[in-house]
């Protein structure tokens, strides 16, 4: 039956992204955000979404907030399917013409120009995709962590667009990611990843003051090589235009107790991305299971 649903799943996305290849750019961001804000309710449960609202702000939100930040996520949902398809078009928008600012491109010239590379952080934003090519674009040395689709026929399109227009070196998360990233890092390549998603191998962290998985991945990293952290916070400003904020870099926590070092970087990291939800909560993806 998986595989049915899954490749049922897989003619509607390649339908919507040929009708959304055929109408442009900026009408496929349109109709996707309609698209999402009336079908995305359908596929997610909703009660997560309210867990997940009630915990990040202590159940203070009225009805009225609520229903406004999960109905602009699920428009942002649908618009970030609707651009997909127009990744080269991201791609190929330079200087005055490119569809994304960067707020503190000083600090990644900085670190283009010391050649040692970082760890890049950040969340599940807007079309958060972007984010990866933007500094790929840069000429930001970059590999991208990213976690495979479960759907087996909609996985391989969703890679190929990945390596092909955002960043050509992709590191799927797992066991063997892990070892991949090292590698890469090893060979002077940045890496860029989301750490906003529950993990398996994470460690339980305070996260909006509740234990949460979280990827220990750039505190380890950081720690290991001494490289800086990043922040980075995607926004989008209207229907096509977004801002990439780059924060200011930091170092992970060295002492001589190793574990309390992972865990209290990752509690920082985790802090900054609490401020960038709030600063935003309309555009984060609040149907992921976070704390499990």
């Amino acid at each position: 039956m998986k595989i049915i649903r899954y490749f049922f799943e897989f003619l509607v996305v390649v339908s919507l992204l040929s009708f959304f290849k055929i109408i442009g750019l900026k009408l496929a961001s349109i109709c996707g955000g309609l698209i999402g804000k009336v079908i995305g309710p359908i596929f997610r449960p909703k009660s997560i979404i309210q867990k997940n609202l009630n915990i990040a702000f202590n159940n203070n939100l009225s009805a009225n907030q609520e229903k406004t930040i999960i109905e602009n996520m699920w428009i942002n949902y649908g618009k970030i399917l609707g651009e997909y398809i127009h990744l080269k078009k991201f791609r190929k928008s330079l200087g005055n013409n490119s569809y994304v600012k960067i707020i503190g491109s000083r600090y990644l010239q900085e670190i283009k120009e010391s050649k040692k590379p970082v760890v890049f952080f950040s969340g599940h934003f807007s079309n958060f995709e972007l984010m990866a090519m933007e500094l790929d674009k840069f000429n930001i040395n970059l590999a991208a962590l990213y976690r495979p689709l479960n759907n087996i026929f909609l996985n391989p399109l969703m890679e190929y667009l990945r390596i092909k227009y955002i960043c050509a070196n992709q590191i799927p998360k797992g066991r063997s990611g892990t070892r991949e990233i090292l590698k890469k890092f090893k060979n002077g390549h940045s890496i860029a990843l989301m750490v906003d998603q529950s993990v398996t191998e994470g460690e339980k962290v305070l996260f909006f003051n509740k234990l949460a998985s979280t990827t220990t991945i750039p505190a380890q990293i950081a720690r290991k090589f001494g490289c800086k952290i990043v922040p980075i916070f995607f926004e989008r400003i209207s229907q096509l235009n977004f801002e990439m904020t780059i924060q200011a870099p930091f170092d992970a926590n060295k002492t001589e107790n190793y574990q309390n070092d992972i865990k209290s970087t990752t509690h920082k990291v985790n802090l900054i991305l609490e401020e960038m939800i709030k600063k935003n909560p309309n555009q984060w993806i609040w149907s992921h299971n976070r704390w499990k």
